[in-house]
């Protein structure tokens, strides 16, 4: 594990558990959940503070998918579950290729296997000042055809300080009974986050589309307010009520996005040519409330 610093503000990041961060603390307030003993001790990365999604987020449904004329069937990663989930990077070592006092910059070269049958290689940087948590991703297709590829983030957010989130979107997919996107739809006005919206009276685990591209988390000495290039198009918001933490996920396609051909552009995962590069930056800003 690595330690960055820059002045109040320090953070965690975990190379060989899937580029994960395992904490992130401005002083004596964490501003990510703390890692939990799992994650630090055994690398269990559903215990981090944070990971990176590729080369897909959220649900691939059944672990299956269709693409160019050949059936593709994965190995499931999510325990008892029919789905897959997160792609492949959240799971695997990643080298240090730079590292500084301030910032890292990891790499993974993947090779076609039961997990993901093309191609490819992704860098995960993390950048910390006093001012913000900058992470910028890349993944480049180097697969000898064109390749379904998407990227995002994975935050944990501790749910201390009564938080309140806000962002602008223009719609939302309602899930059916089995985790996956079921119809699209305009927000219900129980879902509109223009305002400050509670998150611990809030019960989602969906996809919000046409999203600006910034959030605000209002909780006291934990605010924060996230930032994302265009390539993040739409966020994950998952708030279980049965957690200590939620996640408000910046992603470049909504889940299961592979199984289905008729979404419109900002919804599905992008097509890359070989050699071609996806890639994004996320900034998280602290500003205290």
């Amino acid at each position: 594990m690595l330690t960055l610093s820059s002045g109040a503000s320090s953070l965690v990041v975990a190379p060989e558990y899937g580029a994960g961060i395992t904490g992130w603390m401005l002083g004596s307030t964490p501003l990510l959940r703390r890692a939990l003993p799992q994650a630090s001790t055994f690398g269990d990365r559903h215990g981090m503070g944070c990971f990176p999604l590729l080369p897909y987020g959220n649900r691939l449904g059944h672990a299956r998918f269709h693409w160019l004329g050949t059936d593709y069937s994965l190995k499931r990663n999510f325990g008892d579950q029919p789905h897959t989930i997160h792609g492949v990077g959240w799971q695997r070592a990643w080298p240090v290729t730079e590292a500084t006092s301030r910032s890292v910059t990891l790499a993974l070269d993947h090779q076609p296997d039961e997990s993901w049958p093309f191609a490819f290689q992704a860098t995960v940087a993390y950048s910390l000042s006093e001012a913000a948590l900058t992470v910028t991703m890349g993944l480049t297709n180097r697969h000898a055809t064109p390749a379904p590829a998407g990227i995002g983030l994975h935050p944990f957010f501790p749910k201390a300080h009564e938080p309140a989130l806000c962002f602008h979107a223009s719609g939302v997919w309602a899930n059916g009974a089995d985790a996956l996107p079921h119809h699209h739809t305009a927000l219900p006005a129980e879902w509109r986050h223009d305002e400050p919206r509670p998150v611990l009276a809030s019960r989602l685990d969906n996809c919000f589309t046409g999203w600006s591209g910034s959030a605000d988390i209002l909780a006291g000495p934990a605010s924060l307010r996230i930032e994302a290039s265009a390539v993040f198009r739409n966020v994950q918001v998952f708030t279980p009520v049965w957690a200590d933490f939620f996640c408000v996920e910046p992603v470049s396609h909504v889940p299961d996005a592979l199984n289905r051909p008729d979404l419109p552009p900002d919804q599905a995962m992008h097509v890359l040519a070989p050699d071609e590069t996806l890639a994004g930056t996320v900034r998280f800003c602290p500003s205290e409330r």
